[in-house]
């Protein structure tokens, strides 16, 4: 695809595709960082968020990964069987399941974590402390801001 400075002018001021420039390349980063902790990059970004949202549930799952629902309750049933996570019917809606972190997917969270936040670091090199806080500040507003 190039580097991000190939292209006309105008390809290089386009908000959008310089945004999918760079969630492409830092997740092919991440992903092979994952390849030795056997994990896809949805599958982190669901231990992630079970390890701060324990027991949400399927559908909220899918808005926070911004996914459907058919894909995240696909992934999480593989990961159910790989002992990554569990599903709980809810206490009171005996329809909707809750998903928490199983053993298994604490140990691999904790085995990815590192390799992860090294590649973002690799990413971030050269950046001042209030260039990455500002940029982190910003693409948190863009998200934010594209759910209104």
């Amino acid at each position: 695809m190039g580097n991000a400075g190939s292209g006309s002018e105008e390809v290089q001021l386009c908000l959008s595709f310089l945004i999918r420039q760079a969630w492409f390349s830092m997740r092919s980063s991440v992903e092979e960082a994952l390849v030795e902790c056997r994990l896809s990059v949805p599958q982190y970004a669901t231990l992630l968020v079970l390890e701060e949202q324990p027991g949400v549930s399927l559908s909220d799952l899918a808005r926070v990964l911004v996914s459907t629902r058919q894909s995240v309750t696909e992934m999480v049933a593989g990961m159910e069987r790989d002992d990554l996570v569990e599903r709980r019917r809810h206490p009171t809606n005996g329809r909707t399941h809750q998903v928490f972190l199983a053993e298994g997917g604490r140990k691999r969270l904790a085995e990815a974590r590192p390799a992860v936040r090294a590649r973002e670091g690799l990413m971030e090199q050269g950046l001042t402390d209030s260039q990455k806080s500002a940029a982190r500040a910003w693409l948190a507003h863009v998200a934010a801001a594209g759910e209104a």
